[in-house]
């Protein structure tokens, strides 16, 4: 056996050697555990699962729409199971922006759209924010326009989703 044959067959051993080191720890017992409870959030409802409606009325000026004139709060109640008043909450309003204001939904009319405000101020679109149950923040809603603007007389509508959710 010359030195090439040698160092081939050492070659070989230690190939299987280590392959068998390798695939040792697959055969060791289990030494870990995961388990946990999966649970369903208390349900809850807005408005006892009804629509939310803001009604602007048929007399909305043209040319006063502001921001400010026509203002209306939102009628909204949450109600929840009991034990939900300890659990971290979001509101949040669903749809789609004006691409000049994102706190407010657009509307069937062109350069209109309906901004909604919480406690006050623009509440972003698409944009959860923590809440309490127990004290809710105010909603409302005006009617803007694009400035710059001229709105054409007619009726509008918008709509978008409430939605409270656990964190």
């Amino acid at each position: 056996m010359n030195m090439r044959d040698v160092m081939k067959l050492y070659a070989g051993r230690v190939l299987l050697l280590l392959s068998a080191t390798l695939s040792a720890p697959g055969m060791a017992a289990d030494n870990m555990k995961l388990f946990g409870t999966l649970i369903e959030p208390p349900p809850c409802t807005i408005n006892d699962g009804g629509q939310v409606e803001v009604n602007f009325g048929s007399r909305v000026g043209v040319k006063k729409v502001d921001g400010v004139h026509y203002l209306q709060v939102m009628n909204y109640q949450i109600k929840c199971d009991p034990s939900a008043s300890a659990r971290d909450m979001t509101l949040e309003i669903m749809g789609t922006p004006s691409d000049y204001d994102t706190a407010a939904v657009t509307s069937n009319v062109t350069d209109l759209a309906i901004q909604i405000k919480q406690n006050g101020k623009p509440f972003e679109l698409n944009k959860p924010i923590a809440i309490s149950l127990t004290s809710p923040p105010t909603l409302s809603a005006v009617p803007v326009k694009r400035v710059g603007a001229t709105l054409k007389e007619g009726p509008f509508e918008a709509t978008a989703t409430l939605r409270a959710a656990y964190q």
